[in-house]
């Protein structure tokens, strides 16, 4: 009997969890792993082929008996708790899925990991991953035309559709919401037009260019964390241009940028919450104190326009009577976190949406082309989302074709990227079916 180990429930488990059920063969079993028993079972709904593990993720012992058991492990937990599965997996010979970023503690394994012949494939998700899989895709068909790659531009966002927009953000919660609030902090590094460009995290927000979507019109961007990173992943050392960005409404990226500016999102300071409300809270931030027309004194010290600050009265943030959520000390993180929350939740008949747009421009044969790649997916509901579909699905598909033929190489160990042939032909074969499909324009 093969055991599969799903770690964590969450939002982004929902297809995952279903496409190794119902792919699972008679020898198959898939444990899922959460401190929820609530969220294990809506996952695995009784199938005879699921069975729940509810544990602390942190309590080492348990943790590693269900580890010690699996034939292979899929970790879907918050970025910071990939680590601890990691080091399991070294230590009892597993290969491991995450959908995360390649940590610097994960990195350094990865001698380990190649020793022990194991496979710990990261960033096999949405964003990174199918972005990764599919760029290489246009990347290689590119590279064996003999075509020169000169720009390349990597956009990719989780929204709400058109038809659940009901808020003055655009925007509703379908991934972790820690990492919304977070995003950006670590600022941004690209390459335009042969130079090295930097922002910092109070930049990020500010004046956003934009994009257009066929069918969906203009969305906001701003540069994606470290993006040089990827140049030699990529194998386009040698370019021109070279970005990944995130997308957002254009409303929502205008005023995330006052928020920010504001101190809104500091995960490292400390406010004592007992018995304060969210007004009070702005009001100590920003030095400006309560009083008449105290809001529009806070407008004119940040110069928030009319729009943004409409929205971001919409999220209560200036109502001096509304107790904060949290009672005791907090950052400010926390704080809006739980505003976030409430005010943002996807709810049950909701449909997300997933936009992705790879721009390129090449040269073969002294002619000029420029390709547009898109993809676009609409969740079903809040449990079945775009976000959990594109997130989970490439990771299992990959553990299934690992399960039932070995490693996609048997040079293919240590810490990885899907960035290989090996792996992103099948796996985007694999999504299309599932209606995870680019269509591609060249101009």
């Amino acid at each position: 009997m093969k055991n599969i180990l799903v770690a964590g429930a969450g939002k982004s488990s929902s297809y995952l969890i279903d496409y190794l059920l119902k792919n699972s063969k008679s020898d198959w079993r898939v444990i899922v792993m959460d401190a929820s028993a609530d969220a294990i079972a809506e996952k695995l709904k009784n199938h005879p082929r699921g069975i729940p593990a509810v544990i602390d993720v942190t309590k080492d012992e348990e943790r590693e008996q269900l580890v010690a058991k699996a034939d292979i492990v899929l970790s879907i937990l918050p970025p910071s708790l990939h680590y601890l599965l990691a080091k399991d997996c070294l230590k009892y010979k597993k290969h491991l899925i995450t959908s995360s970023y390649v940590s610097p503690e994960i990195k350094a394994l990865d001698a380990e990991v190649k020793e022990a012949g194991l496979l710990f494939m990261c960033e096999m998700g949405l964003d990174p991953g199918i972005d990764h899989m599919s760029a290489m895709s246009i990347i290689h068909s590119i590279q064996k035309i003999a075509g020169n790659i000169t720009s390349f531009k990597s956009f990719c966002g989780g929204v709400i559709a058109p038809e659940s927009d009901d808020n003055p953000w655009h925007y509703k919660i379908s991934w972790n919401p820690r990492n919304i609030v977070l995003a950006g902090q670590a600022g941004a590094e690209w390459i335009e037009n042969g130079k090295v460009q930097k922002m910092d995290y109070e930049q990020l927000y500010n004046n956003c260019k934009k994009i257009k979507v066929d069918g969906l019109g203009s969305f906001s961007y701003y540069p994606n964390r470290d993006s040089l990173k990827y140049l030699d992943l990529y194998d386009v050392s040698d370019i021109q241009t070279f970005m990944r960005a995130t997308l957002r409404y254009p409303a929502f990226t205008k005023a995330w940028n006052f928020v920010v500016k504001m101190g809104l999102t500091k995960d490292n300071d400390q406010v004592n919450t007992e018995g304060l409300s969210y007004g009070e809270w702005i009001a100590q931030k920003s030095g400006v104190a309560i009083a008449d027309n105290w809001v529009l004194t806070l407008a004119e010290q940040y110069a928030i326009d009319d729009k943004s600050l409409k929205m971001m009265e919409w999220l209560e943030l200036f109502d001096t009577k509304k107790q904060i959520k949290r009672q005791g000390v907090y950052s400010s993180a926390d704080i809006i976190q739980d505003v976030l929350e409430e005010k943002w939740k996807l709810n049950i008949v909701d449909k997300d949406m997933v936009v992705m747009q790879h721009q390129v421009a090449y040269e073969r044969k002294g002619v000029s082309s420029f390709l547009t790649s898109n993809l676009v997916v609409k969740g079903e509901n809040s449990l079945y989302s775009a976000m959990a579909k594109t997130v989970g699905l490439p990771m299992a598909i990959l553990a299934r074709k690992i399960l039932n033929d070995g490693l996609p190489s048997k040079y293919l160990t240590g810490v990885r990227i899907p960035v290989m042939p090996e792996v992103y032909v099948h796996v985007l074969k694999e999504l299309k079916k599932s209606g995870v499909e680019f269509i591609d324009i060249i101009h």
